[in-house]
């Protein structure tokens, strides 16, 4: 068992918590990519963070010292937008996001418009506007289909917890009654779609994650072993609580260096 995982061909890692703690790297995040570039493993850093561009995020992460290309980015904004060209290519939206939604959306081909859009499409933003959700709740009222890019109700701030994507979303499914389709983690679907882009195979992938309730559950639905980290949210005595297990449960990324 011990053999099999050792030799992942392709890896998949969230950022925050695995690799980052609030900008700063996590003990052998550094040695961790380095040791993928060594091995030539194919591999992509997840985030469910959609306000940021796969360069924002290569930029954030060099400066707290971890070397990342951003083609080895991948956020819910960019499962968001691969998600939606796949169902309708070169449909419309109204985005209620930052640039890191409405870049992925508008390289894919989408055009982004208040008028009649195919989809209403719910990201991150450091400042909603009452504008913008109550024009978002007429929209699906109307029949647009409703999408968004995570569930995640709360974002860590300096000050506190801050409403994010999900309590935005809840609000606009009580006026309306229709549910978002979210894309990000837990959703495998997000998995799936990074995997397809570095051209990864479920058997051959370990998925690294802080989280039991979105990187591992998502890792496990998706076909993938799994690694839990221990310096994220998750505690060692959180495990036994949920119904699943992740492949291995590890202090820190430091012990996963010698699987890769």
């Amino acid at each position: 068992m011990t053999i099999e995982r050792a030799e992942s061909q392709c890896w998949l890692t969230d950022m925050d918590g695995v690799l980052v703690h609030e900008g700063n790297a996590l003990p052998g995040a550094a040695d961790f990519l380095q040791r993928l570039v060594d091995r030539q493993r194919r591999f992509l850093v997840l985030t469910n963070n959609s306000i940021f561009t796969p360069r924002d995020l290569a930029a954030r992460l060099a400066r707290s010292g971890l070397s990342v290309p951003e083609e080895s980015i991948w956020t819910s904004a960019l499962a968001t937008a691969d998600f939606l060209s796949s169902q309708l290519p070169g449909g419309s939206a109204y985005v209620i996001g930052e640039a890191g939604l409405t870049t992925a959306l508008y390289e894919a081909g989408y055009t982004l418009t208040d008028t009649d859009p195919d989809y209403v499409v719910l990201g991150e933003t450091r400042t909603y506007s009452f504008e913008a959700i109550t024009r978002a709740i007429r929209l699906v009222g109307a029949g647009a289909r409703f999408i968004a890019t995570n569930p995640d109700v709360t974002g860590p701030s300096p000050e506190g917890p801050l409403p994010a994507t999900g309590s935005v979303a809840a609000m606009i499914t009580k006026a309306t009654g229709a549910e978002p389709y979210f894309v990000g983690k837990p959703n495998p679907m997000m998995f799936r779609s990074a995997m397809n882009r570095i051209e990864a195979h479920s058997e051959s992938t370990t998925m690294i994650g802080d989280r039991m309730d979105t990187d591992v559950v998502a890792g496990i639905e998706a076909g993938l072993d799994t690694i839990l980290v221990l310096t994220g949210s998750t505690r060692a005595d959180d495990v036994a609580r949920f119904p699943f297990r992740p492949g291995r449960v590890l202090p820190s990324i430091a012990e996963v260096i010698e699987l890769v």
